[in-house]
């Protein structure tokens, strides 16, 4: 079997710029540049595009060696394990916007170069950064990071992809801008008055799903967070769950009129339902076992009366499909013997059909 060509598509302008930083100290970075695998003679031409898997190792090397994960862009350097420290500092939030609000109010603690910011206006989030002072040659490299960054890290913590509607940079546009098109989602705007990113601020309420040892096998190569893809996108199915769970009278909504109250169409929710890794059924049965489970607890109700309202027209139906999602029967598991996130893990790949 051949192996695939790694696809060229970081612009070597964001090499110049570390060889810049490299430059600035006054730091040969030939051994840099030969741990990636780059040759000095082949960065010469900005527009030139590299791997990113290199360009991750060169930029992984070159934060140890200059002991600078701000790679040359603040006046004081931001030493190794410094996002580390922040992402630590952030873990332990109950949601992601005070995960966020935590990053951005630490990360100004670390340098007066710049301040991060985030507000809310109206349905949208929006993250800025003010720039304090000239960050000189290395200002787009800077931006772009600060903002990839901050955006791996809310993807990571909420384990969710996160679709941005805009990305704003003040500058002019680059001869590679068709690379920010790969990097940031949605409108991309240059000449901005400053850089930012917006998203639906529903994303903030999903919760932080990460903890401590996700975190150490992260930071042992954290350039992965800016570049890493995240397929299910946890807003999109928590609405469908809302609207599912909503409903009283024992029937589901359809595609077309889930679509039709998310605002959107048909082939929109299909895609964005595929590209999460998951399905219509998959989560109607997620949100028939979350209220199975709670009628259960509750020990009052015949499990035939449960079986009804929970959209099965018999209890033979409803204590196969409960068995297919639990591996016990809708009576041992009154009996206590699973907690209900265990009993989630079966969706993900007993899809219930419905009898």
């Amino acid at each position: 079997m051949r192996k695939s060509t790694p696809r060229r598509e970081t612009p070597v302008a964001f090499i110049l710029a570390i060889l810049q930083a490299y430059e600035n100290r006054s730091i040969d970075p030939v051994v840099a540049l030969s741990q990636a695998g780059f040759r000095r003679e082949d960065l010469r031409e900005p527009s030139d595009r590299v791997a990113v898997e290199p360009f991750e190792a060169l930029s992984t090397y070159a934060m140890r060696e200059l002991d600078d994960e701000g790679l040359g862009w603040f006046s004081r350097r931001l030493r190794w394990g410094t996002y580390g420290m922040l992402l630590r500092a952030s873990l332990p939030s109950p949601s992601l916007d005070i995960a966020l609000r935590r990053w951005c109010r630490h990360h100004n603690l670390l340098t007066e170069d710049i301040r991060l910011e985030m507000r809310i206006h109206g349905s949208q989030a929006v993250v800025r950064i003010h720039e304090m002072v000239d960050l000189g040659d290395l200002r787009e490299f800077c931006l772009v990071s600060l903002l990839r960054n901050l955006h791996g890290i809310a993807c990571w913590l909420a384990d969710s992809r996160i679709v941005l509607d805009k990305a704003r940079f003040p500058f002019s546009r680059p001869s590679y801008a068709d690379a920010y098109r790969r990097m940031f989602q949605g409108t991309i705007v240059f000449q901005a008055a400053e850089a930012s990113i917006t998203f639906d601020a529903a994303y903030l309420q999903l919760p932080v799903v990460r903890e401590d040892n996700a975190l150490r096998q992260i930071l042992q190569n954290p350039i992965r967070l800016m570049a890493r893809l995240y397929r299910q996108d946890r807003l999109l199915s928590r609405k469908i769950i809302e609207l599912l769970s909503a409903k009283s009278d024992g029937l589901d909504p359809d595609a077309e009129a889930i679509a039709e109250n998310l605002g959107v169409s048909i082939r929109s929710l299909q895609r964005h339902l595929r590209e999460e890794g998951t399905s219509l059924q998959v989560l109607k049965s997620r949100v028939r076992l979350s209220k199975a489970a709670d009628l259960l607890r509750r020990g009052d109700l015949p499990i035939k009366r449960i079986a009804y309202l929970t959209g099965y027209r018999d209890e033979s139906s409803f204590s196969r499909a409960f068995r297919r999602w639990t591996g016990q029967s809708p009576a041992e598991f009154r009996c206590g013997a699973l907690p209900l996130h265990q009993s989630l893990a079966f969706d993900a790949t007993h899809s219930e059909h419905r009898d």
